[in-house]
């Protein structure tokens, strides 16, 4: 008998991959004909000849299918569509642009005027250097807390609740210096409506023998507060912020729809927006309105001279702040902050479209982390209990206090 040379091996070898190459494909075959005869035996059977006959409706190929997992997927802007979400988007257009009246140079100078910045910048060089003493004392290579930048911010924050701006909840007679009362509403004269009133307050003295009435404007113009000094939350966020823009720190200007605004500094050392209110001469404290003071949040958006941005998550960190946001749905409310953002940064070079880009998905990233950690944390809080009937149950850290429904739907969106 011969001896097998390697060109026959590699031929039989060939052979052999062929004969299961064919098999493979008719085992295929025969599976792809019995799935086919059994859908057919499963179909449900129409009663009639005509129904029978009828060619139903295919549905589109682009329509994606309603799977759960597909929730998870990144929303797609979407423009308004009912009467309630073009309402919502006309107000958030005209939200958007208080901030953009700060953005006069010539004003922003005049501002200064008022501003005792030696004072300002000792207080901040005094604070930078003992924060930059403290990182030192941790170790080498230890970050301060926070920069210079942030530091003449807070110094900025300190002296203008302490001392410049006053708080008015009903306004004194300037007849006898008598408490007054609230009596309705009262339209703007036209200096008033020059100088951004919307709207006036009517108060009455509570003394029976004066009776005065005293009108308190309430100004949108953060210039024409600079010379009055006083008013409640509106007017504090939209001076401070002004302020703030003055001494060139970047800044926004965020409407609460729970009847709250403040606003957000943008800090260079931290790379982060942080929350500055100055009626409270609060710091970077987003929990202040839900913890703090009990408070549930629906909508927080944030404007700048650069667009806006959704920040609810950065001051809600738990389901159980949240009111539901009915307003109009996320997509469209993604579509409206898209659209002014683009209106905002339609003039930038492409260098600065770039780096705010860059902030973008820096700050995304932030506030979704935000989320993650309160998914986490109501995870921490959950046990396991058998109930009498054998089945399992997920309860709270405390007897009786069981777990929202939406916060299991949300876990399970999540995929935890």
């Amino acid at each position: 008998m011969s001896p097998i040379t390697p060109t026959q091996d590699h031929s039989a070898e060939a052979t052999l991959a062929q004969e299961m190459t064919e098999r493979f494909r008719q085992v295929l075959s025969l599976k792809r004909m019995n799935d086919l005869s059994a859908s057919r035996v499963h179909a449900p059977v129409s009663s009639s000849p005509r129904e029978r006959t009828q060619i139903q409706p295919t549905a589109k190929p682009d329509a994606p299918p309603s799977y759960s997992s597909l929730r998870n997927i990144p929303l797609v802007p979407t423009p308004p569509q009912d009467a309630r979400s073009r309402r919502f988007r006309n107000m958030l257009h005209r939200l958007s642009n208080i901030p953009l009246r700060w953005e006069n140079p010539g004003l922003l100078d005049e501002a200064l005027q008022a501003v005792p910045l030696e004072q300002i910048y000792n207080e901040a060089e005094d604070e930078s250097e003992r924060l930059r003493a403290e990182a030192e004392s941790l170790g080498r290579n230890k970050k301060p807390a926070w920069g210079y930048q942030d530091c003449v911010v807070r110094a900025l924050l300190r002296w203008f609740k302490r001392t410049f701006f006053t708080w008015v909840n009903n306004p004194a007679c300037q007849r006898c210096y008598s408490p007054t009362v609230p009596v309705g509403l009262a339209e703007p004269t036209p200096e008033e409506f020059a100088f951004g009133a919307q709207q006036v307050e009517l108060y009455k003295c509570s003394h029976e023998a004066c009776g005065n009435y005293e009108r308190f404007p309430r100004y949108n113009d953060a210039f024409v507060l600079l010379q009055r000094r006083c008013g409640r939350n509106g007017e504090w966020a939209n001076c401070f912020g002004m302020l703030c823009r003055a001494i060139g720190c970047r800044v926004r200007w965020v409407w609460n729809s729970e009847d709250h605004v403040w606003t957000e500094v943008y800090s260079t050392h931290r790379r982060r927006w942080v929350q500055a209110d100055p009626c409270e001469e609060a710091w970077d404290k987003p929990r202040l309105y839900t913890e703090g003071w009990g408070k549930k949040l629906a909508y927080c958006i944030a404007f700048s001279s650069e667009g806006a941005v959704d920040v609810t998550r950065r001051y809600v960190r738990s389901y159980r702040h949240a009111l539901d946001r009915t307003r109009c749905s996320e997509p469209e409310l993604l579509y409206i902050m898209d659209e002014i953002t683009a209106m905002r940064r339609g003039k930038l070079e492409g260098r600065d479209k770039f780096r705010l880009e860059g902030e973008v998905m820096r700050e995304h990233r932030e506030l979704w982390g935000y989320v993650i950690t309160g998914i986490a944390a109501e995870l921490c809080r959950l046990r396991v209990e058998t109930r009498r009937d054998g089945s399992l149950a997920i309860v709270g850290e405390r007897v009786g206090e069981g777990l929202d429904p939406k916060v299991l739907e949300g876990l399970a969106e999540t995929g935890t």
